[in-house]
């Protein structure tokens, strides 16, 4: 590339676009994505309080977790800042931030979800290949990966400080 090259951007909407709102045409406040193997979109949409799922080509989305209100039952979230899938159990992993808890939603039918991680200030996770669960914890300035079948997990970065 020559060093007075310009790079040309022509980015495309792929989910949201239509203003912020709670239409299901719309997001407010998307935090974190996941793109699936079909290029399917999830969205966290913090505040509507909800998961919304975008195929590819969709000109609006599908709600596949919370869209109850925002609260702390089950079939709630409370500020979703994060989503991932865990393809082996064919499941949504959301930090359901407000509610200081990470969730696994059914992703086929769910209509309510299981606290796996309870007191975290959850805004980021990922999984490994291995299976491993690996959680940000902004309340505790720390990463944490749990190994599955782990309730408390491993402090892997941070966790030194207040």
């Amino acid at each position: 590339m020559r060093k007075n090259a310009k790079q040309q951007q022509c980015g495309i909407t792929v989910a949201g676009g239509n203003r912020k709102g709670n239409g299901i045409n719309q997001l407010s406040d998307p935090c974190g994505l996941y793109v699936d193997d079909d290029q399917t979109i999830y969205v966290a949409d913090q505040s509507n309080h909800r998961i919304v799922e975008w195929k590819r080509g969709a000109t609006s989305g599908q709600v596949v977790a919370g869209g109850n209100g925002q609260g702390s039952g089950d079939h709630q979230l409370d500020n979703p800042r994060d989503v991932i899938i865990d393809k082996e159990r064919d499941s949504l992993i959301i930090c359901d931030y407000s509610n200081r808890r990470v969730v696994r939603w059914p992703r086929r039918n769910g209509t309510s979800g299981e606290t796996i991680i309870s007191n975290i200030s959850c805004v980021g996770l990922t999984m490994d290949e291995n299976g491993s669960l690996y959680v940000t914890d902004v309340g505790k300035n720390e990463v944490r990966r749990y190994q599955r079948g782990e309730s408390q997990g491993t402090v892997v970065a941070g966790g030194n400080g207040s």
